[in-house]
């Protein structure tokens, strides 16, 4: 569009133009300057370039040019106007993860994102060749604004149930559905295991034909046995039975042991023989050891190191519960096996301390983010320990997670699903903390390295 300007001064004068408002960074001004003679007029051109982009917002949105004169800064004009953007509609869906596996159940989720610049209204439908899968698809129908995403969660249940042999794959699609456009499929596959294995059905069936065959020969040539002999027992003796077997399983191995008897130092006698205790030795049986958690490794690392700076850590992984600890930059949980870390357990020695908070996986996020712990741990003190997150079925898993120290500094690294680890990075004492993961709320964390 044309914007004209007249100088009403007395004066020559230069006129700078300035986009300003929401539409400055997607506005052009052509002349920046403009010089003009008192009493005449000049124009410069705006144009307007909105990117196509949930940030370009279908409809009127306003711009505004402020002009100011050179020779008169005070004197600044701001004239106004509405550019209408034109909607359009792009979405994307993806499935996390593409291929799940099970023999009763699959689990997949389905990613949607609407990266229009208008809000999305659409349904979720489930489909397979042969209809072999059942779907249970929560919510239905999902309402997007721009820009944002939304997870929906399916179950996916098949009709036949596989008794025996290798595991079958099974391909289905997970649609998006809007009024008046074609569907977006988005294609999965569901691995449905065997109950049994082939090998197991095949030990069965050769072990049953094995019985039948006993059994059938044992009918057909079970030889008689008889005997003539008859007990004769001896004038005077008793016939003693022997002990059976105990069935019951052995005793803790006794801890103690028996003293050595005294020599008698009774007169020699033809009867000479003493009688001892007739008890045996008490059996002691040993406690489970305790839990080897980051508190009591950072403890021997301290114990050898008095005076020096350590930190000591574990993961519990879904599907694997509490890893062992480890300490000083050292990996723990996993990479590449899709088990997202549920808690972490930290300590540290020589660092006046620690406190952590965690970021977590948000079913109903509306913005695409997780959420924070709702406070941080107290906090906790050197050779402690310090657990954030949770390891109930039930509660969500972890995107990331927050730590700080005492003393000196704490360094993470850590890696996210479907990236690489990520830089190093470092935080100087309490008020100040360092995070690790991510806050997408469909990622989440694998993998971590901790220093100080």
């Amino acid at each position: 569009m044309r914007l004209r300007v007249r100088n009403t001064g007395d004066v020559v004068d230069e006129y700078r133009f300035e986009p300003v408002g929401p539409l400055a960074p997607w506005t052009t001004v052509e002349p920046a300057t403009l010089r003009l003679y008192p009493g005449t007029t000049g124009a410069v051109e705006l144009r307007f370039a909105p990117p196509r982009s949930p940030d370009a917002t279908a409809g009127p949105n306003p711009y505004a040019v402020r002009i100011t004169p050179t020779e008169h800064p005070e004197a600044v004009t701001v004239p106004e106007g509405n550019l209408t953007i034109t909607p359009f509609t792009e979405v994307r869906a993806e499935l996390v993860p593409p291929t799940v596996k099970g023999r009763f159940r699959g689990r997949p989720q389905l990613a949607v994102d609407n990266i229009g610049n208008t809000p999305l209204t659409a349904s979720i439908g489930g489909s397979d060749n042969g209809d072999q899968l059942s779907y249970d698809i929560h919510p239905g129908s999902v309402q997007i604004e721009p820009g944002r995403a939304a997870f929906v969660k399916a179950t996916l249940k098949p009709r036949r149930i596989v008794w025996f042999g290798a595991k079958e794959q099974r391909p289905f699609t997970l649609s998006v559905l809007r009024s008046g456009v074609d569907p977006l499929p988005v294609e999965g596959t569901y691995v449905q295991r065997g109950f049994l294995p082939r090998w197991l059905a095949t030990f069965f069936g050769v072990l049953t034909a094995l019985a039948v065959t006993f059994v059938m020969l044992w009918i057909a040539y079970k030889p008689g046995v008889s005997t003539g002999a008859t007990e004769k027992v001896a004038a005077g003796a008793t016939l003693t039975p022997s002990a059976s077997p105990s069935l019951s399983p052995p005793p803790p191995t006794a801890a103690a042991t028996t003293p050595a008897a005294e020599p008698d130092s009774g007169d020699d006698g033809e009867d000479g023989g003493g009688g001892g205790d007739g008890g045996g030795p008490a059996a002691t049986v040993t406690e489970k050891a305790p839990e080897d958690t980051a508190a009591t490794a950072v403890r021997r690392l301290a114990e050898g190191d008095p005076g020096g700076r350590h930190v000591c850590y574990r993961a519990f992984v879904t599907g694997q519960g509490w890893q062992k600890p480890v300490c000083d930059g050292t990996m723990a949980g996993t990479v590449g096996s899709d088990a997202p870390i549920k808690a972490l357990n930290i300590a540290v020695a020589g660092t006046g301390g620690s406190a952590a908070n965690a970021f977590l996986h948000k079913d109903d996020s509306t913005d695409g983010k997780g959420q924070w712990s709702p406070s941080w741990t107290a906090v906790v003190a050197d050779g402690e320990d310090n657990y954030v997150g949770s390891e109930e079925a039930d509660d969500p898993y972890m995107l990331g997670f927050a730590v700080n120290v005492g003393t000196g500094q704490v360094c993470q690294t850590s890696r996210v699903h479907s990236f690489d680890w990520g830089e190093q990075g470092c935080a100087q004492q309490r008020p100040e903390f360092i995070f690790g993961g991510a806050l997408e709320n469909d990622r989440y964390l694998e993998a971590v390295k901790l220093t100080v």
